[in-house]
């Protein structure tokens, strides 16, 4: 089934110099971009984006975190772009992510992990709408 999803190199993966070669990565895997760009979270904005997590313990931390520099968000597109996507990320916490994935080859810890992907179709529409209008997306 084909899906959209959304993708975010985070500011360690920005400052990492990795922007090219997490796009690199998921167009091999034959996901397709339509639509991209560079942006900088302030916390108000990182808060709204991770409103599902206010009120755990990594919620101050995080939001602060991806508002600490820039980021590239992206909506990719393909069959199963959600399930990929995660696929290619790897687990959360680097330590447990499979070899050859993003997270095991380049995170430092479970919260500065480079990428962050959507986790459901109902996550991916709001994801990508907090980023992109309709006109943004070819």
């Amino acid at each position: 089934m084909k899906e959209r999803t959304l993708s975010i190199i985070k500011p360690d993966g920005v400052r990492k110099g990795l922007i090219g070669e997490v796009i690199r990565r998921f167009e091999k895997e034959g996901l397709k971009i339509v639509a991209m760009k560079m942006v900088r979270l302030d916390k108000e904005e990182a808060e709204g984006f991770y409103a599902v997590h206010r009120g755990k313990p990594f919620f101050e931390s995080l939001t602060t975190f991806m508002s600490s520099g820039p980021i590239v968000v992206m909506v990719l597109e393909g069959e199963k772009a959600i399930e990929r996507n995660r696929q290619i990320m790897g687990a959360t916490d680097p330590q447990q992510a499979e070899e050859g994935t993003i997270r095991r080859m380049y995170a430092d810890n479970i919260q500065e992990n480079i990428v962050h992907g959507s986790d459901a179709p109902e996550t991916a529409t709001f994801e990508i709408s907090y980023f992109f209008s309709s006109l943004e997306i070819v």
